[in-house]
């Protein structure tokens, strides 16, 4: 029984850790191909505007896994009515806030730009970029949510395949708009924008062919209030996950900006990038586990959700040590990537700061897992405390306090000692 579940568990997170890094390379691309063309006020306007992706990532993971979850449970107890009922109900909260974050962007963009700490000197260049991404939030919410339905539907190799074919033309248009056609910040937006919807047309032959067991039905208005709070109470962790790195970014910049200016924010702009790639390999570890463990625990199979439990936990660990290895030996590679103008005080900042923030690998790997696996047998509440703790009750008085007793130092101690105290608290709460 070992050997299928193992070989389950290598398929899922293969692809889903494949997948996520894919995805990741939606900023990596941006920041590569803007500070190429623009520089360090290029850096800075997109780690500006950054946050406001992260959130619109963030919803649309929330109402994915929150109802694929869900659907995945109820599917292997062949509950398949009250599955259709929480896909159209996870599709309504799709629409609800995809109209939020549209209008938001069409009407009220200059207001978060100057939120977001802007000044003059990139305000036009942030306001450009995060606009037309806000425009396109329906197609990054509409393409998490599919791509989490079609993954728990038994179909892991898709959603990879959605996810690489849409990123990969991110990089391809990302150069053409940038180069080619000299569009500026306006095209790094642009090509990002496209990509979900070229991600989704990845997934359409998979409904026109109807292979898929989920459909949209007619909503049950006596169900939906309790169907909508469970998405959303087993949504809320991988928001915050998501969302937590919008809200160290913001909180970061806010206090980087009063220590040392825009350069200090450049210099996280880089650290920010890379560890957007590094929680995505987390992501995905979790994200192919979630099916596996939700579809155990609807057929009752406790022992395979403890050895799935396990088998990830030691994938974190492998990863963190690899992930680490290659950031502290190859620290200053990594930085004179995303520096094309050889700013030096950028990479005085960007080098120890990516030594020291990234000791946080492996306690950001058990708080995710652990997280992921919470979710996964319908126990929401310990993986919301811990993604609260993570995105905001810890992290926020630890940057404030370490910021001001030890400066630039401090901002990057910040996030692992929040990660490491979050995981002391997640080991209580194992069951």
């Amino acid at each position: 029984m070992n050997k299928t579940i193992f070989k389950d568990f290598s398929k899922y997170v293969s692809f889903n850790i494949l997948g996520q890094i894919a995805y990741s390379c939606y900023t990596l691309a941006d920041t590569f191909f803007v500070s190429a063309d623009i520089g360090t006020n290029g850096l800075t306007a997109l780690n500006l505007a950054f946050p406001v992706f992260c959130i619109i990532s963030g919803t649309g993971l929330m109402i994915g896994i929150g109802g694929s979850s869900r659907f995945s449970i109820l599917k292997s107890r062949n509950e398949s009515n009250t599955a259709d009922q929480v896909f159209t109900n996870g599709l309504m909260l799709v629409l609800l806030f995809a109209s939020i974050f549209f209008f938001t962007g069409l009407f009220a963009s200059q207001h978060l730009v100057t939120v977001l700490g802007a000044d003059i000197q990139v305000f036009e260049t942030t306001n450009c970029y995060l606009k037309v991404l806000m425009l396109f939030a329906p197609a990054f919410l509409l393409n998490h949510f599919l791509q989490c339905f079609v993954r728990n539907d038994g179909n892991p190799s898709l959603s990879m395949a959605a996810m690489i074919t849409g990123s990969f033309s991110n990089i391809v248009l990302d150069y053409i708009f940038i180069f080619p056609f000299h569009m500026g910040i306006f095209g790094a937006a642009f090509a990002t924008g496209l990509s979900p919807v070229i991600s989704m047309l990845v997934l359409l032959p998979y409904f026109l062919k109807k292979k898929n067991s989920f459909h949209l039905t007619i909503p049950n208005l006596v169900q939906m209030k309790r169907t909508t709070a469970n998405i959303l109470a087993n949504g809320i962790p991988p928001f915050l996950t998501e969302a937590a790195s919008g809200v160290v970014m913001f909180l970061f910049n806010f206090i980087i900006l009063r220590i040392s200016g825009n350069t200090g924010v450049a210099a996280f702009s880089v650290i920010s990038v890379i560890s957007l790639v590094v929680i995505s390999l987390y992501t995905g570890l979790s994200q192919g586990i979630q099916p596996l463990i939700s579809q155990n625990h609807g057929a009752g199979n406790k022992k395979n959700v403890q050895t799935l439990l396990r088998y990830s936990l030691i994938t974190s660990i492998l990863l963190s040590i690899v992930i680490y290895g290659i950031i502290f030996f190859h620290a200053p590679r990594l930085v004179s990537v995303f520096n094309s103008e050889q700013d030096l005080i950028l990479a005085s900042y960007a080098i120890p700061g990516l030594k020291l923030y990234f000791t946080a690998c492996p306690f950001i790997g058990f708080n995710i897992v652990l997280s992921t696996y919470f979710i996964s047998i319908n126990h929401p509440l310990p993986a919301q405390i811990i993604s609260i703790l993570r995105s905001f009750f810890v992290l926020i008085p630890m940057a404030w306090i370490l910021s001001y007793c030890f400066g630039m130092t401090g901002i990057w101690l910040a996030y692992p000692a929040t990660e490491l105290f979050v995981f002391l608290f997640a080991l209580t709460k194992r069951p």
